[in-house]
């Protein structure tokens, strides 16, 4: 590709370099440190079969213990936004913030867990992955995302809204992807599977410069994540390096456009075009998502 020139769609692999924001939401923990250094893909996960004891951020249906994520969200027909009750759920009304560690932490860790959030190991201690989860349901309640759990969190865990439903004749296993606000939700079988976090593309032109097939290159483009109807396609494991960074297990939906994980996702849309999920979520999301499952963007981001 010649100075100047925008790559082509087949090697667009843009939207999802890796930007670095000032804060990290992911702290140091073993499963990170090894998901920087990997250069082969990570052992498989079989969320279906795990249970709450083993530290799961994935519920599964099919062994003792485990609590069904579509439990809570039953059927894709709704509008979405109705609370649902009888849970059972006893909210301990203690606020937590980043770092809080004990029974109350793991508490909310398990209630996220249990309605398809992804909250990283059950285990008491509020590091990056449970912020991530915590960001993505107070979206999805309508709360201002923010780390700090109080009661205006704890009430909507005690009666959560389901994800608003973006397409209503929708497959029932397909990924809705709302970019206004920053969430992606997986279904299986017309039940709620995940809800994550995510930053998609920033909307923010941009020319960088890199060395790409042994040449250095200038390479130009619109940071924009295309809403549409797609479905997805190739993927690869572990870290796939594209000429404006690197992609965790990237599954690709549109051209080179993909969901993959990276070390900064932050509240506001931040990446080339990908979408960008929490490097736990991008661990499990290959597992979970086949080839050819339907993908439907909408919405926009308004900063």
């Amino acid at each position: 590709m010649g100075v100047g020139r925008r790559p082509g769609a087949a090697a667009l692999a843009t939207a999802g370099a890796v930007l670095f924001s000032s804060v990290s939401v992911f702290p140091a923990s073993p499963a990170l440190s090894a998901s920087r250094t990997a250069a082969a893909a990570p052992a498989a996960v079989a969320p279906a079969t795990a249970t709450a004891a083993s530290g799961t951020a994935f519920p599964g249906t099919g062994s003792s213990g485990a609590v069904s994520p579509g439990a809570a969200f039953p059927g894709t027909g709704s509008s979405g936004g109705a609370a649902y009750g009888g849970s059972g759920f006893a909210a301990p009304g203690k606020t937590l913030k980043l770092g809080a560690k004990g029974a109350a932490v793991k508490v909310l860790q398990g209630r996220l867990a249990a309605l398809g959030y992804a909250p990283g190991r059950i285990d008491g201690r509020y590091g990056g992955a449970t912020l991530a989860a915590v960001w993505a349901f107070q979206k999805v309640n309508g709360i201002r995302p923010t780390s700090t759990v109080a009661r205006r969190t704890w009430t909507a865990l005690d009666a959560p809204r389901a994800p608003r439903v973006l397409v209503g004749n929708g497959k029932p296993t397909r990924v809705e992807v709302d970019l206004a606000r920053q969430v992606m939700v997986l279904y299986v079988g017309g039940t709620v599977k995940l809800i994550s976090h995510t930053s998609s593309g920033s909307g923010i032109a941009y020319c960088e410069t890199a060395t790409w097939q042994g040449r250095t290159q200038r390479f130009c483009g619109n940071a924009r994540t295309p809403t549409g109807d797609y479905k997805t396609t190739w993927r690869r494991d572990g870290w796939h390096v594209s000429y404006l960074g690197q992609l965790y297990n990237p599954i690709f939906f549109n051209g080179g456009i993909a969901f993959h994980g990276a070390l900064s996702v932050p509240l506001a849309p931040a990446s080339h075009g990908c979408v960008r999920l929490p490097m736990h979520v991008a661990e499990v999301l290959p597992g979970l998502l086949g080839t050819g499952v339907p993908v439907h963007v909408r919405g926009r981001f308004v900063r």
